[in-house]
């Protein structure tokens, strides 16, 4: 119960966010982010086995899809190995019941045995990080990309922009939006999954969005056309959008076998 009691805690540290986030004129959906941290292929192997076996068809049984699960293409060499999964859910009480929700299922039990039952000496990760995010109003729901190649070779590219103030990070969520920076990606089709801004998480005030490609080199093509761009160079020099991000965190990742996408 561990993952819930860290939630709830994070609904009443960020409750005026949350609360700003879920007005009913704002029709979007959540994203829950969940990164396991990690140290040797052992507990990879345990939380892939969990994930795989028992979470996502678990959560797949609960109605919720469109599950990404990640693994960072600097995992063989970085001291801080990392596994990402993205929740699309509906709601704040979606998120808040669903251990609850899982704890009733017996196949979720069943399989998930091994990582659910791992004892504190011998814990399945080191870490787990949640992070809860809100829809952008410009990319309300999550989507699944366009890609043509195999899977294996598909490119994610998750960034995270932190502004240095409340009031500076709203000028950012208002430069991806009626600024225009969300249809300047579609048109140049980055086949984004999603973009939302943080409500809740260890990095704030901040925002994250994942586009994806068909391989580094379509990526590397395609941020070329964006920098490129006559719209960019008119909205990165527009005087009311200048510096609203003090840090630019990128992480490229792979999809898991048993990723939904």
């Amino acid at each position: 119960m561990k993952r819930k009691y860290v939630f709830n805690l994070l609904v009443i540290a960020f409750l005026p966010a949350l609360l700003l986030a879920g007005t009913k004129k704002d029709k979007g959906e959540f994203y829950e982010i969940v990164v396991y941290h990690f140290v040797n292929n052992e507990q990879q192997q345990t939380i892939e086995q969990y994930l795989r076996d028992a979470y996502l068809p678990a959560l797949h049984r609960l109605h919720l899809n469109k599950i990404g699960a990640f693994i960072p293409l600097a995992n063989d060499t970085a001291a801080d190995k990392r596994l990402y999964l993205i929740i699309p859910i509906s709601s704040l009480q979606q998120a808040a019941t669903l251990q609850q929700n899982l704890m009733k299922d017996p196949e979720y039990l069943s399989g998930g045995k091994t990582y659910l039952d791992a004892v504190y000496n011998k814990a399945a990760y080191g870490r787990m990080e949640v992070i809860l995010l809100k829809a952008f109003p410009d990319a309300p729901f999550l989507n699944l990309p366009a890609l043509t190649s195999p899977k294996g070779e598909h490119i994610y590219e998750l960034r995270s922009y932190e502004s240095a103030s409340e009031k500076i990070f709203q000028n950012k969520v208002k430069m991806f939006n009626q600024g225009g920076e969300v249809t300047l990606f579609k048109k140049l089709n980055f086949n984004a999954v999603f973009y939302a801004s943080v409500v809740a998480g260890s990095r704030m005030p901040n925002l994250m969005y994942m586009t994806s490609f068909e391989n580094m080199k379509d990526r590397d093509t395609h941020w070329k056309s964006f920098t490129d761009a006559p719209e960019w160079k008119k909205l990165s020099s527009a005087p009311e959008y200048q510096n609203n991000v003090i840090k630019n965190d990128i992480v490229f990742l792979k999809a898991a076998a048993y990723s939904d996408y």
